[in-house]
């Protein structure tokens, strides 16, 4: 969807909140409670029936009596692009400007409403296109995305094969163990040996790094000549 074509009404702060909670809470196409959507947002339930009527006639909305409310597709697009800016600003602020993920998080939630037409696919190719949130939460793609190459776990590697790393699915105390190694996002690998019990010697961005089988199964990389295809990839840095 062509984002810069929305109306601005579509896109005043208040509507981009209740879609993107909405999206949030939605699973497997079931409706949304209106009372369990009031709760998130901290409003009264008059306050969100009286704005699902009015998301529901700009045809961002179905509702169901009894049941509560689900996102059209169009609603889901504005949503999409919502949470995608706001996945990459968090990015913006833990990788270029060192904040911890949840204060990042936290800034990112009002610098999506503010974001200028145009601007957050140059943050997204300035950030070379990340696909991920520093809290692991995928980040969506936009139609000037370029696609994304699949991912395989480090621990599948075998010695003399390489990748850049995607994602970091570990939990807080095993990813700040990794990332003080210089194992971030973006970051280039080669296996450099594997033991029989899994543990791996690699090569991070030229310096060497043992881990064990189970840290590495929470690493997913990229193939290496896909990622050195990816636009504006730097092969030293992975910046």
């Amino acid at each position: 969807m062509a984002y810069h074509n929305l109306m601005p009404d579509e896109m005043s702060e208040s509507t981009e909140m209740y879609l993107l909670r909405i999206a949030l809470l939605q699973a497997a196409k079931k409706p949304v409670p209106v009372p369990l959507l009031a709760q998130e947002l901290s409003v009264s339930p008059v306050s969100a029936n009286e704005m699902c009527r009015k998301l529901t006639e700009k045809t961002l909305l179905v509702y169901e009596p009894y049941k509560g409310v689900t996102l059209t597709s169009a609603g889901e697009d504005l949503a999409r692009h919502v949470l995608r800016l706001r996945r990459l600003w968090e990015v913006f602020f833990v990788e270029k400007l060192g904040l911890p993920p949840p204060k990042a998080e936290d800034i990112a939630c009002r610098f999506e409403h503010v974001t200028p037409a145009g601007l957050g696919e140059q943050l997204a190719a300035f950030l070379d296109y990340p696909a991920f949130s520093p809290q692991n939460q995928p980040i969506p793609v936009s139609d000037e995305t370029p696609p994304e190459p699949d991912t395989r776990p480090l621990s599948r590697l075998v010695a003399g094969e390489g990748g850049q790393i995607g994602a970091l699915a570990l939990d807080g105390p095993a990813r700040q163990f990794l990332q003080s190694r210089g194992v971030t996002i973006g970051a280039t690998v080669l296996a450099l040996a594997v033991t029989a019990d899994g543990a791996l010697l690699l090569d991070i961005d030229g310096q060497p790094l043992s881990l064990a089988a189970g840290l590495a199964n929470g690493i997913l990389v990229y193939d290496a000549p896909a990622a050195i295809a990816r636009p504006g990839h730097n092969t030293i840095s992975g910046e």
